[in-house]
C-alpha cells in the first residue's frame, strides 16, 4: 500500500433528516468507497450538534466523520456525490497522512534528544522505548 493516502472527510447532515436517513446516507457513500478501490479505517457518527453559523437557516447539524486509506479516486466521486446531495450541508476532506508522518519524525527526535539530555537512567530508557513505539508504529 505504498499508493495509499489517509483523509479525514467530515460532513454535516440536515438536521431534519431522520436518523434512518443519516444511517442510510452514510452507507451509500460508505460503499461508493468501498467500490473504488478504498478502505474506512474510522466511521464516527458524531450526532446533533450546534454549528458555528447558520447554513440555510438551519442552527444545527448531524456530522459524520470517516476516515479513508486510499488513491484519491474515491474522494472526488465522494466529494462529487455530497455536492449533488441535498441532505449534506457541507463537507470538507483532508489529506492527513503527511501530517502524520510529520508528526512522527518530531516525535522521535523529540525522544532522542531527551535521551542525550538525560545522560542515562530510567528516564533514558523510558525516551528510547517511546521513540522505538513510535518508529515501529511508523513502519505498520
Amino acid at each position: 500500500m505504498a499508493g495509499q493516502r489517509i483523509y479525514e472527510v467530515m460532513f454535516i447532515v440536515d438536521p431534519d433528516a431522520v436518523a434512518d436517513d443519516v444511517t442510510k446516507l452514510s452507507e451509500t457513500l460508505q460503499q461508493t468507497i468501498t467500490d473504488l478501490g478504498g478502505a474506512i479505517t474510522k466511521n464516527e457518527d458524531m450526532g446533533r450538534r450546534t454549528l458555528a453559523y447558520p447554513i440555510g437557516r438551519k442552527t444545527e447539524g448531524h456530522y459524520v466523520l470517516f476516515e479513508i486509506e486510499g488513491s484519491g479516486r474515491e474522494i472526488a466521486e465522494l466529494e462529487r456525490r455530497m455536492r449533488v446531495n441535498d441532505q449534506v450541508l457541507r463537507y470538507i476532506t483532508v489529506r492527513v497522512d503527511e501530517d502524520r508522518q510529520r508528526a512522527e519524525k518530531f516525535k522521535t527526535k523529540r525522544a532522542k534528544k531527551a535521551t542525550r539530555r538525560s545522560g542515562g537512567g530510567f528516564a533514558a530508557a523510558k525516551a528510547a522505548a517511546a521513540a522505538k513505539a513510535a518508529e515501529e508504529a511508523g513502519e505498520a
